[in-house]
C-alpha cells in the first residue's frame, strides 16, 4: 500500500487532524512515527470520524498510532491548500485533507491501538528530523516553531 503525496483532481475532502507532540520535560522534542503506508515519518494524526470533536480526534488519533496520552494545546494551523492537500491512496482515492494541526504535551506511554499503521516511534528535535519526512507535515512544523501569536491559515 502507497500514498502519494501532492496529487491532483481530489476526489472527495475530508477533515484531519494532527499533533505536534513535545516532551514535558524537554519541549525541544518532538513526537514523530514512521508510517506504515510509505515508511514515511511524520507527525500522528489521522481523520475525524462523525460524531468526533476535533480534540477528541486529537487525543483518539495520537493514542491510536502512539500510544500516548496527551493534553491537546492551542491551534497551529489549518491546512487546505489544493497544491498541498491532496493525497492519492492505494485504492486510487485522491483527498483533499483540510488539517487542524495542534500543539499538545505527552502524557503517559501506553499500548499502541493500530499497531498495522506505525512501524517506529521517537522523540527528535526539529532540527534533526528523520528521514523520509511526510513533505505536508514540514510547513505544520515550521509553522510550530515559529511561535505565532496566530493561528497559521494556508
Amino acid at each position: 500500500m502507497t500514498t502519494t503525496y501532492y496529487a491532483t483532481d481530489p476526489t472527495e475532502v475530508r477533515v484531519s487532524v494532527s499533533a505536534v507532540v513535545r516532551r514535558r520535560d524537554d519541549p525541544r522534542m518532538i513526537l514523530l512515527m514512521k508510517r506504515s503506508d510509505n515508511e514515511h515519518w511524520g507527525l500522528p494524526g489521522g481523520y475525524v470520524e462523525p460524531g468526533e470533536s476535533v480534540t477528541v480526534a486529537t487525543r483518539r488519533e495520537v493514542r491510536e498510532e502512539t500510544g500516548f496520552e496527551i493534553e491537546v494545546g492551542s491551534l497551529i494551523g489549518v491546512y487546505s491548500e489544493p497544491k498541498t492537500q491532496v493525497v492519492e491512496y492505494a485504492d486510487r482515492r485522491r483527498v483533499q485533507i483540510v488539517n487542524l494541526c495542534f500543539e499538545a504535551i505527552a502524557g503517559r506511554q501506553g499500548e499502541l491501538g493500530t499497531p498495522d499503521e506505525t512501524l517506529e516511534l521517537g522523540f527528535f528535535g526539529a532540527d534533526a528530523l528523520p528521514e523520509p519526512f511526510v513533505p505536508i507535515h514540514e510547513i505544520r512544523l515550521s509553522d510550530a516553531a515559529s511561535a505565532r501569536e496566530t493561528v497559521s491559515v494556508r
